[in-house]
């Protein structure tokens, strides 16, 4: 062979060799630009379906690893209640509809390098054992993160919270990608893996700061209770030691550098409720929590308690206007909300309730006369700065 022809044969192998990885490349790049970004999503390109794709291909990955590790990547509260058999049907269906979009990108040559991250999600994911991925016994007392509760609590959160935002926006113009939406994503992100140590710190203060309090008679009496009406007492109870709290955040320097980290959010929708100190976090919890262990409800009402406060926390910061009538003055709505939030002069350090909204007006911290809705949202003077880590290392800053 001569030397002509070994450089054409070198030349093929090196283009079949440097093919796969400049398509990585591609994708890996496009894929870190779209995470950087913020703004409305071009229409007609492929976006949305590729985006759909992405996340999907991602989270399947991730349930992937939550079947071959669920002693140390599942919540145990989670996995005693859902259904293996059904968590395996919902992995499959994403599996098939992730594939299923991104492959219809890349025949329409739409959104390449996003869907083709997709199909590589996608393909690692089977390639792992898919939805077949035999679970043994495994123990049940194991340090974990929460990685189930996380893909859950993402695909829940962003079908039915973006759904509403778009039918019943309080402003439409905003994106679904807005400024800063990384910051909270990272928050969102790091509160789910870490519920573990979460739940053990705070079950840990709970009973050594009010295990003493407890008395037999007293959760009896409240046990006792009608269900309907516990639950009502159970939030009441609830509300009022969030009330003081957040009203301490707001009127003690000190304690306002941490929750000023909150406050921090410059636009309102589902994901900046995620936006939080974790000090603040535990602290919060503690003190909600404690009175509700030394009142003694029972199990049905603290289960839908956990729902309705899981529920208004996200909803009350969405991007949502609904026509709530003299019902917003008895429960706190996100027209309530986005006032506390809100950075104009008649809005500072006022709506502190977290479920009533009617503990605010019986105790004059209630916004009152305003019409229409904020014109800006953050801390005054916006000094806090973006970022996870920066955040929360900001209360300890000599100059915060």
């Amino acid at each position: 062979m001569d030397k002509d022809a070994q450089g054409r044969v070198t030349d093929k192998l090196t283009g079949i060799v440097k093919a796969p990885v400049h398509i990585v490349e591609v994708a890996v790049g496009d894929t870190a630009r779209l995470l950087k970004d913020s703004g409305e999503m071009q229409r007609g390109v492929g976006l949305i379906p590729g985006i759909i794709a992405l996340v999907l291909g991602f989270l399947c990955l991730l349930g992937v690893a939550a079947f071959h590790f669920p002693q140390y990547l599942t919540t145990p509260e989670l996995r005693h209640e859902y259904s293996v058999d059904v968590m395996r049907h919902i992995l499959f269906a994403a599996l098939v509809l992730a594939g299923s979009l991104a492959i219809m990108n890349l025949v329409l040559r739409r959104a390449r390098g996003i869907s083709l991250m997709a199909a590589i999600l996608v393909a690692l994911a089977v390639a792992w054992g898919g939805s077949h991925v035999p679970v043994a016994d495994f123990p049940d007392h194991t340090p974990y993160i929460g990685l189930d509760w996380f893909i859950l609590d993402l695909l829940g959160s962003t079908t039915i919270f973006v759904l509403i935002e778009k039918l019943f926006p309080l402003y439409k113009g905003q994106a679904i990608f807005r400024l800063e939406w990384q910051t909270d994503f990272i928050h969102f992100t790091v509160n789910h893996f870490i519920v573990g140590l979460i739940l053990l710190t705070v079950n840990f203060l709970i009973h050594r700061l009010f295990g003493w309090a407890v008395n037999d008679g007293v959760q009896g009496f409240v046990q006792g209770i009608p269900f309907i009406p516990q639950l009502a007492l159970c939030v009441l109870a609830a509300d009022m030691v969030q009330y003081w709290t957040h009203r301490g955040y707001h009127e003690i320097p000190f304690f306002w550098r941490f929750h000023a980290v909150h406050h921090s959010a410059k636009t309102m929708d589902w994901m900046a409720g995620s936006r939080q100190h974790i000090l603040e976090l535990i602290v919060t919890r503690v003190g909600v929590l404690g009175i509700l262990y030394v009142l003694g409800f029972s199990k049905g009402v603290m289960d839908a308690y956990i729902i309705i406060v899981g529920f208004q926390a996200v909803f009350n910061h969405a991007n949502v206007h609904l026509p709530w009538g003299p019902l917003r003055y008895v429960i706190v709505t996100p027209d309530f909300h986005h006032w506390h939030h809100s950075s104009d002069t008649a809005a500072i350090d006022r709506n502190y309730a977290a479920h009533y909204a009617f503990i605010d007006y019986l105790f004059g911290t209630a916004v009152r006369g305003q019409k229409g809705f904020p014109e800006r949202y953050g801390v005054v003077g916006d000094y806090m700065p973006d970022g996870f880590v920066r955040q929360q290392m900001f209360p300890f800053r000599r100059k915060a």
